[in-house]
């Protein structure tokens, strides 16, 4: 039987996707596809920014009998006259084109300054993946409706003045959901429930209303004892401390952060029972956390760290770590950031740099007053801490005693951490000695060492494992991390592994990659087993640092950019913020010994803002693998290298 002829591929194979198909092509990409929850809570957020800036003090969501959903909002209903530039109704492009929204401005002028729908993407989603969707709008005297099919328009606009009796302003969207995208269409009401409650909780005296058609019941949230009786009512056991409750913005004359940006928390610790731990992001929710929740447990730990020092309740021998502090800790924490850098358009985690130091900036001032206004409680949350710091320690000295009584002598060039809890510890393979200075200074000493390697390491993919360690540097780096060399078949003894992970740390460019490249070779030759528990890591500093001069509401900011892409993406950014490109100063490390300790902590080193990738095999399995990295790093392949390199040379963009 004739093989059957490849599909030809020219031209015409290409297709562009237009307006919101590519929502209805991989919805996935855009929400979750596992009930329509989330869509409509898209519309909700914009209901919800809109009290935000000050403008509603009613949302009301109401589940119809026909399975379509409502929110309503008292705020300044979405516009609806003639777009200047696109010459459709704005409401018409808000609904169906992906990045057209009001909160891309954040500057002065701006219609929103603290949002959480950011990417003008939301809502039209929510109607790319509705089989109907009813929009009206009440604002400047007059009342404006339209309707959609599929994402498009079905009924165009029509405007009339204002009845009597009728509200004056605000938005009305109806959505019928089509199931065709979703596992279930069915509306999880335990979630939706929760969500709306935390809406109010967040916006003190705006109410939040449910109706559920079908079993006729109508629920009302508004609080005014906001954080605090929210946590204390969501918390499963009490307290073993008054809740500690803590609010800071930044002002007009703030050095670092835009006028309104701060963060309100809620902190309860408890000795048993599961922790509750909700964050949010200029309301919305960010059930995966992110660089606020981690400033909060940096300012937690610091202020309690400071008491449990300042009145010398450590015991000796007990080193405390912010796991210590955290672990026991529930919160709610409501964070304002102008310009949130999320992760993913369902916006489940917040990956701002900035947030870290912002949360922090303003809990560890005002915890710290309290504790030592409150020695009792004090005393009590740090006897927590060192309790769960001493578990911790027993259950590291424990997985010691395994280990065999020969220790081999480690390396006079290793710079070690203090710990010995090989969750938490972690080693940098640092390429050169200047590089490894200012990793040494920068470095968390409790969990962070540094090796600095001098020089290229040796290519040992055809070396065998009985000469490695004829080599200084593979012989230092088996014996720092404590595991010796073995195959892929092997099952080598992995207890004394000294550090959970291992990261390769080598500067940006050409020659940091040969040497990210010869490390690689090595573990995978030689250690295959740490690739596979997920042991190896590689670091990526940045190649460029960005000045950009203070703009509008926002001050002055010092970004890093990891290659010529991101940095093309912080200058349109800025000139989007009225900063034009020659403005800001762009410098570009010739290595990491260019960085400075803090600037190489900021960008490198700490857990909460680096960018750390871990090493794993792909979609290739291992023999696979082997065959490619043999043709790109054996001595007697340079035939198989050269046809490699004419097949894929102009994809390469070579720095000089």
């Amino acid at each position: 039987m004739a093989s059957k002829p490849a599909t030809e591929y020219s031209e015409r194979a290409i297709r562009v996707l237009k307006g919101l198909e590519p929502v209805k092509q991989r919805p996935g990409m855009y929400t979750r596809t596992d009930n329509p929850l989330h869509i409509i809570q898209e519309v909700l957020d914009n209901a919800a920014d809109e009290a935000l800036a000050g403008f509603g003090k009613k949302i009301r969501v109401t589940l119809h009998l026909d399975g379509s959903v409502s929110v309503e909002d008292d705020g300044r209903g979405i516009p609806f006259g003639l777009h200047p530039e696109e010459g459709a109704p704005v409401v018409e492009l808000v609904f169906t084109r992906l990045h057209a929204g009001g909160k891309f401005d954040k500057g002065s002028g701006g219609a929103y300054s603290f949002s959480g729908g950011l990417h003008g993407v939301g809502v039209s989603v929510t109607n790319a993946l509705s089989t109907r969707l009813e929009v009206s709008t009440h604002r400047e005297g007059q009342v404006a409706h339209i309707v959609f099919a599929g994402g498009d328009v079905a009924e165009p606009l029509q405007a009339r003045p204002l009845q009597a009796g009728e509200r004056k302003q605000g938005t009305t969207v109806r959505a019928w959901p089509d199931a065709r995208y979703f596992e279930s269409a069915q509306l999880p009401l335990g979630e939706l429930t929760h969500l709306l409650r935390s809406k109010a909780v967040l916006m003190p005296g705006v109410a939040v209303t449910l109706v559920n058609e079908k079993t006729r019941e109508q629920q009302t949230w508004q609080y005014k004892g906001g954080l605090r009786d929210y946590l204390q009512q969501t918390l499963p056991v009490d307290p073993v401390i008054p809740l500690f409750e803590s609010e800071g913005f930044a002002d007009a004359h703030h050095d670092s952060f835009a006028e309104g940006e701060g963060a309100a928390c809620c902190v309860a610790f408890t000795d048993e029972g599961a922790v509750v731990r909700e964050s949010y992001v200029n309301l919305i929710a960010t059930t995966a956390g992110g660089t606020h929740d981690s400033g909060l447990r940096d300012g937690l730990f610091q202020a309690v760290k400071g008491f449990i020092e300042l009145h010398s309740l450590l015991p000796k021998g007990v080193k405390l770590m912010p796991e210590d502090v955290f672990a026991r800790a529930s919160y709610v924490l409501s964070a304002k950031v102008l310009d949130p850098q999320f992760q993913g358009q369902i916006k489940e985690r917040l990956n701002s740099r900035d947030a870290v130091r912002l949360v922090s900036s303003f809990v560890k001032p005002a915890l710290e007053l309290w504790l030592n206004a409150h020695v009792e409680y004090g005393k009590k949350l740090a006897e927590l801490a060192i309790k769960a710091a001493q578990t911790r320690q027993r259950a590291g000295q424990k997985i010691e005693k395994k280990k065999g009584s020969g220790v081999a002598v480690l390396p006079g060039k290793l710079t070690d951490c203090e710990s010995r809890d090989t969750a938490y510890n972690e080693v940098f393979l640092v390429e050169g000695d200047s590089a490894g200075g200012s990793a040494k200074m920068g470095r968390d000493k409790e969990t962070q060492a540094i090796l600095p390697l001098r020089g290229k390491v040796l290519n040992t993919w055809e070396v065998e494992r009985d000469l490695l360690f004829r080599n200084n540097e593979v012989h230092d780096i088996s014996v720092a991390i404590g595991v010796d060399p073995h195959g892929p078949n092997d099952a080598p003894d992995l207890s004394g592994l000294r550090y959970g992970k291992v990261c390769i740390l080598s500067d940006a460019d050409v020659d940091g990659s040969h040497i990210q490249v010869l490390l690689l070779t090595l573990f995978f030759r030689h250690f295959p087993k740490l690739i596979e528990a997920g042991h190896i890591y590689v670091a990526r500093p940045p190649l460029f640092r960005v000045d950009i001069p203070a703009r509008g509401k926002k001050p002055a900011a010092k970004l890093y950019a990891l290659d010529e892409m991101e940095l093309e993406s912080i200058l349109d950014k800025a000139a989007k913020d009225g900063v034009a490109r020659e403005k800001c100063q762009i410098s570009r490390f010739k290595g990491l010994g260019e960085m400075n300790a803090e600037q190489l902590w900021e960008t490198t080193l700490n857990p909460d803002t680096r960018r750390l990738l871990p090493v794993q095999l792909g979609s290739m399995d291992f023999a696979a693998t082997e065959v490619l990295i043999t043709k790109l790093m054996g001595k007697g392949e340079a035939a198989s290298r050269r046809a490699l390199m004419e097949l894929h040379g102009d994809a390469v963009e070579v720095d000089i």
